[in-house]
């Protein structure tokens, strides 16, 4: 919190000290070099990039509405309470917030009101929901912010080219990969602190390469590709990226911010906010906006209220699950789709418009996700009229929207959707009611999706009673993992979709019996896993080589909350985040089990390993 002392207090202070100020060069005093007595600078770019000044919303919340009827003095009262009940369901309007012009000499109405509202996202929902609005024949709304006008009103009359910059080559975005010492890249944050280190194994220490205070207001993120490091502000996100300076690249300004996601080729990123509704009975209101990464331009937002946008995800953030949007074709970031009532949006990025200018109308859809690589949906859709119509499971291709398979399930009570990353399988875990409703058993169906006709095969475990805890692919690899079991020492099995003979049958590895563990973490190279028992397991971690069948290694980080590998599979981190307050820090260990150093932190919030295009 600064300190703020009057004119009147430095003179009166200077009074009684015996200074005469009037002698005193006030432009000749300087700090000492380096030296800032912890008082923030008003021009440090932590002030200007973090905190800038909040500006006053000027006319951010008016809408203008045109079109209106021109009418008489005796209808006047008439045509404001028509436009005051359209305008009062979308929003707040402010005491006096309704105008509509009248004509001196004729007494008329000029046809057109100013509506303010108290917030500027009650005036852009206005506008967003009753432009286009057909009063009656004769009468279609043009709604338009106050704000445009002066826009407008700025467009030169005549035509000028653009000024062409001359070209300047810019920072080598992925110059981290040509380390002569083969290290990768991992980002920190604890208290207020952002820090990038090389993860240097064999000193057994990780070397800084960046560091900055208050770097973010939230969180930070990589990249798919690693190209970009991005951070939260209260005024949108930022990227960043270099060898090591890491020079911001691009601002991508939204007010309020709270989540990010980047497309899976890194073209475009995905940002969110939610605001609070004056009327406590209205739902949050959300705003997302889709930024071109490399030039910073919104080319689609999207704003309605909280129900519009309640989908299945993985991280639920004021009745909204994230992500909202979920990116198909691989890395070309050809489409992107988010679930709604009864039917998936699937939009082209052409255009950003809806795929055939309609959406997949899908009776009761709950649940779907892209293959990684290919243009194909998997959705699923539950049991309906009380079991007389089955669950299904359906692949979609993209953009012809014809139906590749499908298969009909009985007796579902849930359903899992599970993509290998090269999109050569799809593991569908199907929790089925027994014959008396009363307990539920678990199965898989595989599909295999580079076969022709798309071949299914049911696996049941060998007790197919047992609870599944976590299932992962193998990535580029034709292997999977289950933990399954109901004791406090669950069972591990492996299976392959492959036979030694190069049969197209999945079978059964082995079953390891009673293991401490309740999360899977396949390295990126596959081969190796990690049995890793987080939360109530306390942080018991097992080294596993899936080749050879057998356990490398086991360790133990007390009361871990995050492991993560290197993208090269050579190194492993795990992590206690400030969700406890002790024994904050992350440890880094080989992918063979050995711990190789240590780090421990205060109010340590997060650690993130680079990834590799």
């Amino acid at each position: 919190m600064a300190l703020e002392i009057s004119m009147e207090g430095i003179e009166a202070r200077a009074r009684d000290l015996g200074i005469d100020l009037s002698a005193v060069d006030l432009d000749a005093v300087a700090l000492p070099a380096g030296e800032d007595f912890g008082i923030i600078s008003d021009d440090e770019e932590i002030l200007r990039d973090d905190d800038p000044m909040e500006l006053e919303m000027g006319f951010a919340n008016i809408v203008v509405v045109d079109n209106l009827p021109v009418v008489p003095p005796e209808k006047f009262d008439k045509l404001e309470n028509v436009v005051r009940k359209i305008y009062s369901q979308i929003g707040v309007i402010k005491e006096g917030g309704l105008w509509m012009p009248v004509n001196p000499d004729t007494k008329k109405t000029y046809g057109y009101c100013f509506i303010e509202y108290n917030t500027p996202q009650e005036a852009e929902l206005a506008r967003e929901k009753t432009n286009g609005y057909k009063l009656d024949k004769s009468h279609i709304f043009a709604v338009n912010m106050f704000d445009d006008f002066d826009k407008y009103m700025k467009v030169p009359d005549e035509w000028m080219p653009a000024e062409i910059k001359p070209y300047t080559a810019g920072e080598n975005l992925q110059k981290w990969l040509t380390d002569e010492k083969a290290r990768d890249q991992f980002v920190i944050r604890a208290s207020t602190v952002t820090e990038v280190y090389w993860n240097d194994a064999r000193q057994k220490m990780p070397e800084l390469v960046f560091q900055k205070q208050y770097w973010t207001d939230s969180y930070i993120q990589w990249s798919p590709l690693g190209t970009y490091l991005a951070t939260v502000h209260r005024q949108g996100s930022q990227v960043w990226g270099g060898d090591d300076k890491f020079e911001r690249l691009m601002r991508f300004a939204h007010p309020q911010v709270k989540l990010i996601d980047f497309s899976p080729g890194e073209k475009f990123l995905v940002t969110y906010s939610s605001h609070e509704p004056n009327n406590p009975r209205d739902t949050h209101r959300v705003v997302l906006n889709i930024f071109d990464v490399r030039t910073g331009k919104v080319m689609r937002d999207f704003k309605g209220s909280a129900d519009e946008f309640a989908a299945s995800g993985n991280i639920s953030v004021s009745g909204v699950s994230w992500p909202i949007f979920r990116w198909g074709g691989g890395k070309d970031d050809k489409y992107f789709a988010r679930l709604g009532k009864n039917i998936i949006s699937v939009y082209e990025t052409e255009t950003f418009s809806l795929l055939d200018k309609k959406s997949l109308k899908i009776e009761n859809v709950v649940d779907f996700c892209w293959s990684p690589t290919d243009p194909i949906i998997a959705l699923f859709v539950p049991e309906l009229g009380g079991g007389n119509q089955p669950a299904r499971v359906s692949l979609v291709q993209i953009p012809g929207k014809e139906e590749l398979r499908q298969k009909n399930l009985f007796s579902v009570s849930d359903c899992k959707l599970y993509w290998q990353n090269s999109g050569e399988y799809l593991a569908v875990q199907v929790d089925r009611y027994t014959k008396t409703k009363k307990s539920t058993y678990t199965g898989f169906e595989l599909f295999r999706i580079k076969e022709r006709d798309i071949p299914i095969e049911v696996l049941e475990l060998d007790n197919k009673n047992d609870k599944i805890i976590a299932f992962a692919w193998e990535p580029k690899g034709h292997r999977f993992a289950v933990i399954h079991g109901d004791g406090p020492k669950p069972d591990i099995s492996f299976y392959t979709m492959r036979t030694t003979n190069n049969i197209n049958r999945v079978s059964k590895l082995t079953t390891l019996k009673s293991k401490q563990a309740n999360a899977l973490f396949w390295s990126p190279g596959g081969r190796f896993i990690v049995f890793a028992g987080l939360k109530g397991f306390n942080g018991q971690l097992e080294f596993y080589n899936v080749d050879e069948l057998e356990t490398m290694a086991t360790g133990e980080h007390f009361m871990a909350t995050d492991i993560m590998w290197d993208p090269t599979g050579r190194y492993l981190a795990s992590a206690v985040t400030s969700v406890h307050e002790m024994e904050n820090g992350f440890q880094i260990w080989s992918f063979s089990g050995k711990q190789l150093y240590k780090v421990s932190k205060d109010h340590f919030y997060q650690v993130w390993m680079d990834v590799h295009p």
